[in-house]
């Protein structure tokens, strides 16, 4: 019996969208931390994202990339777009996401179009409306990216035949 190393590199495309200096004030003074928000994807249609909290910037990144690890959804897609236009929504935070035909590209910006590239989507066209917070504007789109529905080919009855 052959022992294999099963351990794989990472097939994951990761992103740092913002990394931000959060100071919280005690009464012996500043302390100061870092936030890091990233996305990670297999561009097959799996995408998760993550708030990273620690002392350092590092730190930082690296809890969020194992937290988004471990929070991956998965994204219907047909062909290099999307199946449908839809609304995604979180908070005052809105995202329109249209299909668009091959070789349009990703037309987005920020956030929705790091979440676009991480989930492999090819041709898209995105709208962000109301709010420029790249933390409710992430989840607005895999909100709308998760609430995707595709059309069901009508099954033939494989089971007749056995």
């Amino acid at each position: 019996m052959r022992q294999v190393n099963i351990e794989q590199p990472s097939e994951f495309i990761e992103k740092i969208i913002t990394i931000n200096r959060v100071t919280k004030v005690t009464k012996g003074g500043k302390k100061l931390s870092f936030t890091a928000l990233v996305v990670i994807g297999d561009t097959r249609g799996r995408v998760g994202f993550a708030l990273g909290k620690a002392n350092e910037v590092a730190g930082a990144i690296r809890k969020g990339l194992a937290r988004a690890k471990k929070e991956l959804v998965t994204i219907r897609r047909e062909g290099s777009t999307i199946p449908h236009e839809i609304l995604g929504v979180y908070g005052a935070a809105k995202v329109l996401l249209i299909p668009a035909s091959e070789g349009t590209g990703v037309i987005a910006a920020g956030p929705v179009r790091a979440v676009c590239e991480a989930a492999g989507i090819k041709d898209i066209l995105t709208k962000s409306l109301n709010s420029n917070n790249p933390i409710n504007v992430i989840k607005a789109t895999v909100r709308g990216l998760k609430s995707l529905k595709v059309k069901n080919d009508e099954k033939k009855d494989t089971h007749a035949q056995e």
